[in-house]
């Protein structure tokens, strides 16, 4: 960790200085695996278990990896870090783009913000819906170009037969304790606010605990209407109108 910033009382970005140069290339989407080192003897703390998956922001111009992380945790300048990455692929965007819809619901919108400065290079209108508790997650640090839109406790917001209908794709990522019922329950209120739900067009972004990262696990397996995909080599974004969801009441 070569620098600390605290952005807000919730939010602080750390500055990776990374020795892989394929982590300074990572995409919207890309994340890490994370396990901090003593960096006395370069041994690798085993607890917890199972890595942390970090989420990077950007990339400074100085080559840096700009992740964001709580500001409740302890981190400060100087502490090194195993590193496995980049875990999963790139969001898929088409090419035809004019707008894209970013729903966070009962978790932070992290995953979803690397693609926002980029997209709004490219003249592309970026909306992000903040429901539950990410409603609490303070953006002002975030690109002023940035619609935000603040819903309710569910899975509502105002207009939202409009922003379905205007929306050429939408991203979304929620609590990950049952992300396959709130991904249900996403889809539902879009089938109620629009008759035709064509592929590609809605993408669940899943933050489910990835055990191995290369796939060779299965411990994050999700099931399809074509059979298995994995979470950490074929997601984190994954086509909702292809995965097996339960039933919502």
């Amino acid at each position: 960790i070569e620098r600390v910033r605290h952005i807000n009382d919730a939010v602080q970005h750390l500055e990776l200085a990374v020795t892989d140069t394929s982590l300074r290339k990572m995409k919207a989407g890309q994340s890490l695996l994370v396990r901090f080192i003593d960096s006395d003897d370069e041994v690798e703390r085993w607890d917890p278990y199972l890595r942390q998956q970090w989420w990077p922001v950007g990339v400074t111009r100085s080559g840096t990896l700009l992740v964001e992380r709580p500001a409740s945790e302890r981190l400060e300048p100087r502490q090194y870090l195993s590193l496995l990455g980049p875990i999963g692929e790139p969001y898929r965007f088409r090419r035809s783009l004019r707008n894209v819809l970013l729903v966070a619901y009962n978790t932070s919108p992290t995953p979803l913000l690397m693609a926002v400065p980029a997209l709004l290079g490219n003249k592309v209108q970026v909306t992000m819906v903040l429901l539950g508790t990410a409603r609490s997650y303070n953006t002002s640090h975030l690109h002023p170009e940035l619609e935000i839109i603040l819903g309710g406790d569910g899975l509502e917001w105002p207009d939202q037969v409009m922003t379905f209908g205007w929306a050429d794709q939408v991203f979304a990522v929620t609590a990950p304790d049952d992300e396959l019922l709130y991904m249900s329950r996403l889809m539902q209120a879009v089938r109620d606010k629009r008759h035709d739900i064509p592929r590609n067009y809605i993408f669940g972004v899943f933050q489910s605990a990835l055990a191995c990262g290369t796939g060779a696990c299965y411990a994050c397996a999700l099931r399809t209407n074509k059979g298995l995909t994995l979470t950490c080599t074929d997601g984190p974004a994954l086509d909702l109108t292809r995965l097996v969801l339960p039933t919502t009441l």
